[in-house]
């Protein structure tokens, strides 16, 4: 009799786990369908609807209009190839300065040196990103720190300056001081996990210190190194205070115009299918970093 209790009471068991986690997991899916999936349908129906200035509801009536639009401006396809290459530039500056930081912290076993370096690593995040941008506009702006060291030394003349901003180069270095912790971090955590005993090992068998990084430390850190060169080239491709206040408006990516479109036109339609094509080339690059993931860990393709 007790063995057909307790045999009862396990079967139960299970069934009971997968209940409650589906209870833990609920808030998180509530969440999600009501803040992005359903925000996000709303906004690819209102694409499709015709533009009417000033008007945010959707009708039922629908019009590949707003997308023809897009497609035959040069202005929009120039922003949309601008914020994939703005977004990929950033990704790569960002990986060469974080991976040495991530790797010195990964790396350091003493606790008191360790928190030290998280702390220079996370106090960028203490501060607004509009405080931290203009700290940087009075670094490198016509009359800034850059410039003033510059026409000191005599590098440029007196009555000129280096355009440090408002280009395509200022943008870059702000979003590089953006995302730069998000970098590190993800870099971090991966390199920790990686076995010291395969350095020790290559090591062993002759390679040097460097021949031991390049073939085996590199190559254990890619995913890492992919996820996290995926989330700089999200939260760069969709920024818009960066480009606007590091590039003065003067460098069109699609936020940017979607801005213009929703903000200053009131085209809330047309807007609605710019962010949906920004989605799209986001979702893409989801895609390339899940396939190449696959592919790094041994998985079909």
């Amino acid at each position: 009799m007790t063995a057909n209790r307790t045999g009862r009471t396990a079967g139960r068991i299970p069934g009971f786990r997968r209940h409650a986690a589906w209870l833990l997991v609920s808030p998180l899916l509530v969440f999600f369908i009501i803040f992005f999936v359903i925000p996000v349908g709303l906004l690819f129906v209102s694409s499709f609807n015709p533009q009417i200035i000033g008007q945010v509801g959707i009708t039922s009536e629908l019009t590949l209009d707003n997308y023809s639009r897009f497609f035959s401006r040069s202005n929009y396809m120039a922003a949309a190839g601008r914020s994939v290459l703005l977004a990929g530039v950033v990704s790569l500056v960002t990986l060469i300065i974080a991976y040495p930081m991530a790797f010195v912290i990964a790396k350091t076993e003493h606790p008191g040196r360790n928190t030290i370096l998280l702390i220079i690593v996370l106090a960028a995040m203490q501060l607004d990103m509009v405080i931290r941008l203009y700290g940087m506009m009075v670094i490198l702006g016509d009359n800034g720190l850059i410039n003033q060291a510059l026409r000191l030394v005599g590098l440029i003349h007196a009555e000129t300056s280096a355009r440090l901003m408002y280009n395509f180069g200022g943008v870059v270095a702000g979003l590089v001081q953006f995302a730069l912790p998000f970098m590190i971090l993800t870099l971090v955590g991966v390199i920790r996990r990686i076995d010291p005993s395969l350095e020790e090992a290559a090591r062993s068998l002759g390679a040097t210190r460097w021949r031991a990084f390049i073939r085996v430390i590199l190559p254990a850190s890619m995913p890492g190194i992919l996820a996290g060169s995926l989330l700089v080239f999200a939260l760069s491709i969709s920024s818009y205070i960066v480009p606007a206040l590091m590039g003065g408006f003067r460098v069109g990516v699609l936020p940017i115009h979607i801005f213009q479109q929703v903000a200053e036109s009131a085209r809330f339609q047309f807007g609605a299918s710019i962010a949906l094509i920004l989605f799209l080339l986001s979702a893409g690059a989801v895609l390339v970093y899940l396939h190449v993931g696959s592919r790094r860990s041994g998985g079909l393709a």
